[in-house]
């Protein structure tokens, strides 16, 4: 990978003198106070502003403050008119649109596509505050307010939605974000690189929307230019199927050095599912910052182009990021209201970025990379020690020293050289690779250092635990339980059957079963008392109804009674919800042979079903398991003794609200009645876990 300018290198631009804000300005009156006329950058968000390196806006808000642009924040702006859009006047450079930390989608229904009730990045938690698809209406409704100002869509919801992608929540292929929102450009992945350097060549007068050379963005455009060499990708191989990576040659001679492959363009893929699971295939397997090719998608009479992944942020510039001056608290406007994302991780550290871990169905990777990009030890040291002497409530404990996955702190590839060809999907399975370092002491040692901080009393390890890598390290397992663990651990297997797990590319039960022995004999001479708690998918494509039976039971044998599960939602653009909607295998080559069909539970009654047999003890749920159960020949798991799975009996006054999938809650509709409507349900903690 070639070296490129540190972020922190620029010249900084000339409202530099301003100098640091206590908090990005969200009004006027903060402006004036700050002394300034007007904002170079408008950030708009469907979150609360929290000034805190764990919510994104805060993150890109500084880091643009850091190269001496004035940036003001909109929050969860009213976006049924354009007025609002118009609170910090009219920005001198661009405006910068984002659904938040979450895909607003996501955020707003359930797996059953019903409302939620709450929103955990609002204040007090309410619903409601963000609309439905909130990159698309911020971005028309920043437009309508000031025409000629450019706009630069980011975040997860833009980074996942980047190319044609299946929808669940209208249950069809959408096109690409950058068109329904007419944003002049995309920004896709971690986003401080392209950014930085987007902003400023504005503040030279150049429009972002012919910013076509910068990684990690998309734009659009009427024509592939001259020089570049097409790799066309629009058909299925029959023969030695699609894509492969490095097999894949190009079919036009010229432009040696610019390769672009095309994809299946939108008007193909939502009409053909198989083509869609082609076009999730490249797009995967050109995710490398090393060896990725730009890649171009047709959306009618215009061309999408995604220029290769972002080059990771050196260890250096993450320090960088994470010490900038945040207040580490939410903007003194929300006043005593209560943000519960905030709450969970006001004393938690980052410590790294990105997962090789590869989960189909999750979208860390597609956002964050499979490259880990790591903190320095004395970076997050330093934090640890600023959250204890500035942070209000701190009490001794830290929740969390983490990121998307808890032990992958300090794991690469073994080899540049290897690394910089690899197209794998995944470094850990089926197996983990020869050339993964999963040396665990730097992480041991950093524990070590972070618990002996004066002042802290307790670190604990909330952030989800690879452990097919762990038991590589039996000595960080022993430093895990000893002294990181406060009595429960919770962990994804997901699945015990080899069904669901291969397409979730996720290791078989027995890794955990070998984990386990391994945290039960550390607790056991650590003499605490301590469980693991294991998460599960109900309704992953791959999955028979014999294989939810199958998990019941094995729930049962080793005695969890599963309260919160979960049941499969096809996030934008991952893998397995091109398995949802094509019922084909991205994770090998794609063919139409209907042998390679993959069993999907789609119907709101199979997947009820799925859900019900994670929650087997549940008596609301003993009807509906009954009635499956003898429809699948398995009556003689219906009885009064522990080897049963469910009882012949109902209990007084239950089974009559048809349980899982009926419980309270609005059934999604049209555009119109949610955009009309507050949600009632359930929403997921804001907390990243692995695979989740």
């Amino acid at each position: 990978m070639k070296k490129i300018k540190n972020i922190f290198s620029h010249r900084k631009y000339w409202a530099s003198r301003f100098g640091t804000s206590p908090f990005l300005p969200t009004s006027r009156e903060d402006m004036e106070r700050l002394g300034w006329d007007s904002c170079d950058i408008v950030l708009v968000t469907g979150d609360a502003y929290v000034d805190h390196p764990s919510f994104g806006m805060a993150v890109i808000g500084r880091v643009l403050e850091s190269q001496g642009f004035r940036v003001g924040i909109l929050s969860q702006p009213d976006w049924s008119h354009p007025e609002p859009f118009t609170a910090l006047g009219r920005p001198h450079l661009f405006f910068g649109v984002t659904g938040g930390n979450m895909d607003s989608m996501v955020n707003r229904y359930t797996a059953d596509r019903r409302l939620r009730h709450n929103d955990s990045y609002t204040p007090n938690d309410e619903g409601g505050k963000r609309p439905d698809r909130a990159v698309i209406v911020y971005a028309q409704r920043c437009r309508e307010a000031y025409k000629d100002v450019p706009i630069v869509i980011g975040g997860i919801e833009a980074s996942l939605r980047r190319i044609a992608h299946y929808d669940y929540w209208s249950d069809k292929v959408r096109r690409s974000v950058l068109f329904d929102s007419k944003a002049d450009l995309l920004v896709f992945g971690n986003a401080e690189r392209a950014i930085v350097e987007i902003a400023h060549r504005a503040g030279k007068k150049e429009h972002p929307r012919d910013m076509t050379d910068v990684r990690g963005t998309a734009f659009a455009r009427d024509a592939v230019p001259e020089g570049w060499t097409m790799i066309d990708a629009t058909a299925i191989d029959e023969g030695d199927g699609v894509h492969t990576g490095a097999k894949l040659r190009p079919t036009a001679a010229g432009g040696d050095l610019h390769h672009v492959v095309r994809l299946p363009a939108y008007e193909t893929v939502r009409d053909d599912p198989v083509l869609y699971a082609q076009a999730s295939r490249i797009l995967h397997q050109e995710s490398n910052p090393s060896n990725a090719r730009a890649l171009v998608q047709r959306h009618g009479d215009r061309e999408l182009w995604l220029n290769p992944p972002p080059i990771p942020l050196t260890t250096a510039e993450m320090d960088g990021v994470f010490e900038l001056p945040y207040a580490r608290a939410p903007h003194p406007a929300y006043g005593d209201a209560r943000i519960p994302a905030w709450e969970m991780i006001r004393f938690s550290v980052n410590i790294m970025r990105g997962c090789f871990g590869g989960c189909s169905f999750c979208s860390i990777t597609e956002h964050e990379g499979r490259i880990i990009q790591n903190r320095s030890e004395g970076s997050i040291l330093r934090e640890i020690e600023e959250i204890r002497d500035k942070v209000k409530g701190f009490t001794g404990t830290i929740s969390d020293l983490g990121g998307p996955t808890a032990n992958m702190y300090r794991l690469a590839c073994k080899d540049d050289k290897t690394q910089s060809l690899c197209r794998r999907l995944s470094c850990v399975y089926p197996d983990i690779c020869k050339n993964l370092n999963v040396n665990h002491d730097p992480l041991i040692d950093l524990y070590r250092k972070a618990r002996a901080i004066v002042g802290v009393k307790r670190v604990h390890i909330a952030s989800g635990l690879r452990y097919d890598i762990a038991v590589r390290s039996p000595r960080y397992v022993k430093e895990l339980v000893k002294h990181h663990v406060g009595g429960y651990l919770k962990i994804a297997p997901e699945h015990t059957e080899s069904g669901p797990l291969s397409k979730m590319m996720k290791p078989g039960i027995g890794a955990y079963d070998r984990f386990k022995q391994m945290f039960d004999a550390a607790a056991k001479e650590a003499g605490k008392e301590q469980y693991l708690i294991p998460y599960f998918i109900a309704a992953h494509p791959g999955t028979s109804d014999e294989d939810m039976m199958n998990l019941a039971l094995w729930l049962k044998k080793n005695g969890f009674r599963a309260d919160q599960v979960q049941t499969f939602l096809p996030s934008p653009m991952s893998l397995s919800a091109a398995m949802y909607y094509s019922e084909r295998d991205p994770l090998r080559p794609v063919r139409r042979r209907d042998e390679d069909t993959v069993r999907t539970a789609k119907g709101l009654k199979q997947r009820r079903l799925h859900k019900a047999f994670l929650r087997y003890h549940d008596a609301e749920n003993w009807p509906l398991l009954r009635d499956a159960l003898k429809r699948m020949g398995r009556a003689d798991l219906i009885g009064p003794s522990k080897r049963h799975l469910i009882p012949a009996w109902q209990p007084a006054g239950t089974g009559r609200k048809g349980g899982e999938g009926a419980r309270a809650g609005r059934k999604h509709k049209t555009q119109k009645f949610l955009t009309q409507q507050s949600g009632r349900g359930r929403r997921p903690p804001p907390q990243n876990k692995e695979g989740a």
